[in-house]
């Protein structure tokens, strides 16, 4: 008979956003009357950018001519775009990034998944505590993380990094000693950051330890600070401890189109084991590549035209996030996030738990956000509002609250 992946059988629940999913449905059914402003997932509401939707007309154009059809395409992506995101995300910024480091994907959400297959099963992974569900629930899954504590809502072989409003929600170095580390900054679900000189920290202690990072930037657009690094790659010695997720999910409104990329440099191994080998050929296996078409509308975010579209829709979902920061504030609500990533980061009001607070907003202002106690223990008594509705939606929902 066959057998099954145990492991799938040990996840609690369903995935965070397929629950809050259920229940805003169930309230939808219940009361078809009301209006319900979604801020909660943090998908993009803003139309595609003159210039990627120009670049993926005359893609289709082409794919429509047998002179300039494409099949396949190349197992890193095309030179096109790796050139393009050499040049303009590390060549520009100081990095010593080569385009063949550089392995195009459908996003980083599939990356940030998949990765943990080229490393061993008794590593042990440190994630910040709150954390983005998919790096802890990917490693539930290939076995790495032990028996689950539902009181504790925390696994037995996970390293959790406390980041909480004592801490100003900065990780700091655990206890005990990790094998893989996860940094997503600037921060999902708390908004917040480090500076380029804590992160060379981080750096310096995973080549002393021996430990990898995986790192996260997918709202690296989103940084409008100084000495806040856009790529771990500035700083010294993370080619050889580092790997880099970035999406264009976020930065040029593809949540619906899928495009990202991971940056495994070659200088990483694993004794004589090359990552990078591994990685390409976990990626030669197991995925096809992005779409020519797609890949296209990636090109051309890094066009003069591109980057200034693409400059302006951040500045909107950034002006969002000021104003329900701002807003939340001038109601009482004690607020984080919101200056380098396009999330606010408030403490429940009360003695409300996380999921009280949604049910509480749900019903009372229509309002949809994301409990934080999804994010891991520590996000208990905190809530998720993002950036990414409409301007006008922004202020509607923020003017419900307000009136609570």
């Amino acid at each position: 008979m066959f057998k099954i992946n145990e492991n799938y059988q040990k996840l609690p629940g369903s995935y965070l956003f397929s629950t809050i999913a259920k229940k805003v449905s169930a309230f939808t059914e219940a009361h078809p009357d009301k209006e319900l402003i979604r801020l909660g997932i943090g998908d993009v509401t803003q139309p595609l950018a003159p210039a990627v939707i120009a670049a993926m007309h005359k893609a289709v154009d082409e794919m429509g001519d047998a002179g300039t059809f494409r099949g396949y395409a190349p197992d890193l992506g095309y030179a096109f775009l790796r050139d393009a995101i050499a040049e303009h995300d590390y060549k520009l910024r100081g990095c010593d990034i080569s385009p063949d480091e550089i392995f195009v994907s459908d996003g980083a959400k599939s990356d940030s998944a998949n990765i943990q297959e080229i490393f061993g099963q008794e590593n042990r992974i440190a994630v910040c505590d709150p954390v983005y569900p998919v790096y802890v629930d990917s490693n539930v899954m290939a076995g790495r993380t032990g028996v689950y504590d539902p009181k504790k809502e925390t696994w037995s072989n996970v390293i959790y990094m406390p980041c909480t409003m004592e801490n100003g929600f900065v990780p700091e170095f655990p206890r005990e000693t990790p094998d893989m580390i996860y940094l997503c900054l600037p921060n999902n679900p708390t908004g917040t950051t480090i500076t380029k000189a804590q992160l060379q920290e981080w750096v310096d202690y995973a080549n002393k330890v021996g430990a990898v990072i995986i790192y996260d930037g997918a709202y690296e657009a989103y940084i409008s600070e100084g000495d806040v690094a856009h790529s771990i790659y500035e700083c010294e010695g993370a080619k050889a401890c580092a790997i880099e997720l970035k999406s264009f999910s976020k930065n040029a409104g593809f949540t619906g189109v899928r495009l990202g990329y991971t940056v495994v440099p070659k200088e990483l191994k694993c004794g004589e084991a090359s990552l990078h080998q591994m990685w390409a050929r976990r990626h030669g296996t197991k995925f096809n590549g992005a779409p020519y078409i797609v890949q296209r509308a990636g090109e051309a975010t890094y066009s003069p035209e591109g980057r200034t579209q693409l400059k302006e829709q951040v500045a909107y979902y950034m002006k969002n996030a000021a104003a329900i920061k701002n807003g939340l504030k001038d109601a009482g609500y004690t607020v984080f996030g919101g200056v380098n990533a396009p999330y606010i980061w408030l403490k429940t009001p009360g003695k409300m738990t996380s999921w009280e607070f949604f049910d509480y907003l749900l019903e009372n202002a229509n309002v949809v956000g994301t409990p934080g106690s999804g994010f891991g223990p520590s996000g208990e008594g905190y809530f998720r509002l993002t950036a990414f509705g409409t301007y006008e939606n922004t202020l509607a929902a923020l003017g419900r609250i307000q009136k609570l």
